[in-house]
């Protein structure tokens, strides 16, 4: 995204403009005396020996003619400048021919050498291209000689014009089917404006000193690749400076391409042109970063950056990622994510774009940090702390999979722990919340979150605000000394009943949906009271987040439902309403009712269910409760209605009765044991608005799965 560069026409017309106006004051006979003084300075002494007048050399006795357009030669023998060549052979260069009264021009050498046997002489055929200016030299032996002496021959030379390509073609008299062409480029070795420059870093300028003599035409530009483009305005100035005069010439930015060029005022002049700053430390600090421009293109999953630079940079631009969105606040480099680049426009894939994951680009001993011109998200996450367990809210507006894990300050850094927990938005589903509880095995705990489904992302880190809780403390040993007092009575009764026949021996699955909290809520008591009260060997997901990590959802889901079947235990679904509309959701999806993605839960075990219904057992094993205030009898799909079902916590009694494997007891301590695990759910349900929905004590994993 290179800023618009006016034609070469349009640049040369500006020239002339800018030449005519500075001469015009100085009058036309000073014009002229000036033309013709800068005419002569253009021709300084030759570096090396000229050519006098045309000329052969050969290593035999020798004759030349030549056409019209070229002075007839003379031809004499003597050695050809250079060590000789092996025939056949032509060989080009570019010399100067000086003649007496004459002003020099370039010109073409030419060396050859051919075999001497059968011919009696030889011709060059010379054609400049562009002006189409031709001409020939034969060249002949003056006496018949025997041997086979190769002929080494030199011709100085054929005059063409600085900068035009000449074609020279070697044939034999008479012809021997040797034919040889070359080309050549006539350059010109005329010397430019000769001036001096002082750098004043003070001003910022650029003082241009014109010796005396002719007057010179001085401008700053910058180099690119094929042009010197000149500077923007208000910096942009040509300046006729008379011999003996200086001027300073101010620049916006020191970068290594500012260049001085000077030239003489008539048209197609010779140029001289210097670029100091190339090799000065100075010109690749901060000033280079500021006089580019970065366009920002980035989309969805890719990162992307244009620059337009007045050098010709190609830098190198690896991620990096900040915690404060400050200018000072440091960049921590991302390995292995260079970004690919092409004509200055940088992009990168699989990036989760977020305004503190810059691109950093290094050119020589600099870098310059650049993030993202838009300061909003994809994705949001809030923490908030809740007894002892830590609840994220993610919302997304792009289906995505987000992972988060706890994390302790050690040096500076804070390492993610395992376990990590995992939750998906899938791509059919609309913009919504997800919800992650993890559980604070150490006190001053952080969580780290990041997008886990793209190759590039920055970890954001989370800790919880506990500086206006001032009795946090109190509380928190206020309410271990009940939770003690709560397991010792527990424990004590626990005794007792595993004593009694009525206490339960079989493991049990809680399986749930994930649809509210109040339901969570109600799902952590049920646990809590069936593996406290009644010794059942409880098995949630939100209690075994390290084997559900390590696991897999699915895996650990058809492992727990694998054990409980050989125990001969049973899978309790706690129904709800929101449960009734994932099931809906589950036959009318995709897969003919697979579970969607690999975070699931739900969706697989309503398969493992629908396949176990199908069977000769028909779903033996499980058993459907559902809690009065949240779910209806209606709410039960009709497939489902044939299991077992309990309305809680009417129905507790007969629940505990099918989970010890037999009809409810009579005996009255396992009523009263039933009638305070009754009065303990009410107290829960009860208590269903009040923020909390986390199982105190046990692991969590993502409400989600």
């Amino acid at each position: 995204m290179r800023r618009g560069q006016p034609g070469a026409g349009t640049r040369h017309r500006r020239c002339e403009r800018g030449s005519a106006a500075g001469l015009s004051a100085m009058g036309c006979p000073v014009r002229a005396v000036a033309l013709l003084v800068a005419a002569l300075l253009l021709l300084p002494p030759p570096a090396r020996p000229a050519v006098l007048r045309p000329r052969v050399s050969a290593n035999f006795e020798c004759r030349a003619s030549a056409d019209g357009r070229l002075s007839r030669p003379r031809c004499r023998r003597g050695a050809p400048t250079g060590p000789p060549l092996t025939p056949p052979a032509l060989a080009l260069s570019t010399t100067r021919l000086c003649q007496p009264s004459l002003p020099c021009q370039p010109c073409l050498r030419v060396r050859l050498a051919v075999p001497a046997s059968g011919i009696h002489g030889l011709q060059l055929d010379f054609l400049e291209l562009g002006s189409n200016r031709a001409g020939w030299l034969q060249v002949w032996r003056r006496h018949r000689a025997r041997g086979g002496v190769p002929w080494q021959v030199q011709f100085d030379c054929f005059p063409a014009e600085s900068g035009r390509r000449v074609l020279v073609t070697l044939r034999t008299i008479p012809d021997r089917g040797l034919a040889i062409s070359h080309s050549h480029v006539v350059a010109t070795e005329l010397q430019g404006p000769v001036f001096t420059h002082t750098w004043l870093p003070e001003v910022r300028a650029i003082e241009v000193a014109v010796p005396e003599g002719p007057a010179l035409a001085v401008r700053l530009c910058h180099q690119l690749v094929l042009e010197c483009e000149e500077l923007p305005q208000p910096f942009h100035r040509r300046l006729l400076v008379p011999g003996g005069h200086h001027v300073s010439l101010p620049y916006e930015f020191l970068v290594p391409c500012l260049c001085v060029e000077a030239s003489y005022p008539h048209r197609d002049s010779l140029r001289s042109k210097r670029c100091p700053f190339r090799e000065r430390p100075d010109a690749y600090g901060p000033e280079l970063w500021s006089s580019v421009r970065f366009h920002d293109y980035s989309s969805k999953d890719q990162m992307a950056m244009v620059l337009s630079a007045s050098c010709p940079l190609h830098p190198r631009a690896t991620l990096c990622w900040r915690e404060v969105a400050a200018e000072a606040a440091p960049c921590h480099d991302i390995p292995n994510s260079t970004a690919s680049e092409e004509e200055q426009a940088y992009t990168l894939d699989s990036v989760d774009m977020h305004p503190l994951l810059c691109f950093r680009f290094s050119y020589g001993n600099s870098s310059h940090v650049e993030c993202p011109h838009r300061a909003d998200t994809a994705w949001n996450v809030s923490l908030s702390a809740r007894g002892l367990q830590l609840r994220l809210l993610l919302t997304s507006r792009v289906p995505a999979s987000f992972s988060a894990a706890l994390c302790q300050h050690r040096g500076g850094h804070c390492e993610p722990e395992a376990p990590v927990y995992t939750v998906t938005r899938p791509e059919s589903s609309a913009p919504g919340e997800l919800a992650l509880l993890l559980p604070v095995q150490v006190l001053g705990s952080c969580v780290l979150v990041w997008r886990s489904d793209v190759r590039f992302a920055r970890k954001q880190l989370l800790c919880p605000d506990v500086s206006h809780r001032h009795f946090g403390l109190l509380g928190l040993v206020l309410a271990l000394g009940l939770v003690m007092t709560v397991l010792l009575l527990n424990c004590r009764s626990t005794w007792r009943m595993r004593n009694d026949a009525a206490s339960c021996g079989r493991p049990v699955l809680l399986l749930y949906s994930p649809d509210s909290e109040e339901h969570l809520a109600l799902v952590c008591a049920l646990a809590e009271l069936l593996r406290v009260g009644l010794g059942c060997e409880v098995h949630l997901d939100l209690w075994e987040a390290g084997g559900v990590g390590r696991a897999g959802a699915l895996p650990w889901l058809y492992a727990q439902r694998s054990h409980v079947g050989r125990e001969r235990g049973t899978v309790l679904l706690l129904w709800s309403r929101g449960s009734a509309r994932l099931f809906r959701l589950w036959r009318g999806g995709e897969g003919g009712g697979e579970p969607r993605d690999a975070h699931d839960v739900f969706g697989a075990a309503m398969a493992c269910l629908h396949g176990e219904l199908g069977a000769a057992g028909r779903g033996r094993g499980w058993v459907l409760v559902y809690f009065s205030r949240l779910c209806s009898p209606r709410d039960v799909p009709r497939p489902l209605r044939p299991l077992p079902t309990y309305r809680l916590p009417q129905e507790l009694p007969g629940l505990l009765g099918a989970l010890r494997g037999g009809p409810p007891a009579s005996s009255r301590h396992l009523h009263g044991r039933a009638k305070g695990l009754l009065l303990r759910l009410l107290e829960a349900e009860a208590s269903k608005g009040v923020a909390g929905g986390g199982c105190g004590g046990g692991q969590l994993q993502p409400a989600g799965t």
